[in-house]
């Protein structure tokens, strides 16, 4: 029999799925300052703003926990943000801006 041990989370920061999040939104602000200085209002801009929200609304999600359907809601909006993300990094691919290691 395997036996999980799991460390308690004090704080949202403490959350494996809140630093990956944190990670990547850093991730994308450097590649992001590679982009043409055209894309920066609207391309970069856009990009930025949803990888960062993922770790907002993580951070929400965690001081609402106690109350289950704002709780889901956050997480919610944070999984939105994720795919809002990814979408611009598909669009970043396909304009070249970032190759498929990136």
């Amino acid at each position: 029999m395997k036996i999980l041990i799991m460390a308690f989370v004090k704080f949202h920061k403490d959350l494996i799925v809140y630093q990956k999040a944190f990670s990547a939104a850093m991730d994308i602000y450097v590649i992001s300052k590679k982009f043409p200085s055209e894309e920066r209002y609207s391309l970069t801009n856009q990009i930025r703003r949803s990888s960062r929200s993922v770790n907002a609304n993580i951070t929400e999600a965690w001081r609402k926990r106690r109350y289950e359907k704002s709780f889901i809601g956050k997480l919610n909006d944070a999984d939105g943000e994720a795919a809002e993300t990814q979408y611009w990094l598909d669009f970043a691919f396909a304009c070249e801006y970032i190759d498929e290691k990136t």
